[in-house]
């Protein structure tokens, strides 16, 4: 007998119990499904109450079935809301689009040079920079709020837009992340050749590394949108002009005032409700991207 027979011979007598061993057992996908389902439900209950309760009439939110219909008012309680006070909601959601897309959007730009930096440039004291920057993914936002409170009252900066504003730009997380993913998917070699070529510094870094990091800077770009837009801590500290509010603020004063004014109890639940619609956008718009790049670095 040859030795490709030999081989064949044996493949055939392993590969049954090679498959004996990889089939799933009935109760463990069970058990996963189970699993599964339960997280599925926890997740999705609050929102498919949020979403019922947003379409009742302000009279029906305790006499009704909490998890079903009632009187279909969703578009009325849209338009009363929209026009509530002067239209100071459409007011929060401009100020929470104002802070989240400028603070989403130019803290994964600062993330991104300083994790290209940290990983493909040698200079002293890199690794204890780095090690600060772990330090301060460890760090509890709430933590930092009212040191933050102090020194911008210094500056007489608080009660301002850029009090919220400029915090926001900062992201240890983003920077570890950066940094991580460009030592792994930027080769020194093309650098070296965008050199020789006579390409500076940053034009290699705007046309050649933020291309092959596009992956992270999505995942950070949707990271710090959802922290910036969910920002509610740092907003009660800062500020007191109800004009400069986010939407996570404005909506917390209503419900502090639900006992002298009952009508604001649903205006916080759709308010509540359409707060949430432009992460659900922003997550479905650039999925996409992230879905594509996790699966060409897979395929590296």
């Amino acid at each position: 007998m040859s030795a490709v027979q030999t081989t064949r011979a044996s493949s055939r007598q392993v590969r049954p119990a090679d498959a004996r061993r990889v089939r799933e057992s009935p109760l463990s996908r069970t058990a996963a499904m189970l699993v599964m389902g339960v997280f599925t439900l926890y997740f999705l209950v609050p929102i498919w109450w949020l979403f019922v309760s947003a379409t009742k009439d302000p009279g029906q939110f305790t006499s009704t079935e909490p998890l079903w219909f009632a009187k279909f008012s969703l578009l009325q309680n849209i338009h009363d809301l929209l026009h509530y006070d002067g239209g100071v909601y459409l007011r929060w959601i401009g100020n929470s689009l104002a802070y989240t897309g400028g603070g989403a959007l130019l803290g994964t730009l600062l993330a991104a040079m300083c994790g290209y930096a940290l990983a493909k440039y040698r200079f002293r004291g890199r690794e204890a920079l780095f090690n600060v920057v772990l330090g301060g993914v460890l760090v509890p936002a709430t933590a930092l709020a009212l040191p933050l409170f102090l020194i911008f009252s210094q500056a007489h900066l608080t009660n301002t837009f850029w009090s919220v504003f400029l915090p926001s730009l900062v992201s240890p997380f983003g920077v570890y992340l950066t940094r991580i993913y460009a030592a792994a998917s930027v080769p020194d070699e093309l650098l070296e050749a965008a050199r020789l070529d006579g390409s500076g510094e940053v034009r290699t870094f705007f046309t050649v590394s933020v291309r092959l990091m596009f992956p992270a800077l999505v995942t950070v770009f949707l990271f710090q949108f959802v922290a910036i837009w969910n920002n509610f801590f740092l907003p009660l500290i800062m500020l007191r002009d109800q004009s400069i509010f986010p939407v996570t603020l404005g909506l917390y004063s209503w419900n502090t005032q639900v006992n002298q004014i009952p009508e604001l109890r649903g205006y916080v639940l759709v308010g509540a409700l359409l707060s949430i619609i432009p992460l659900i956008v922003i997550f479905l718009l650039l999925q996409r991207f992230w879905r594509n790049g996790l699966g060409a670095g897979s395929v590296k």
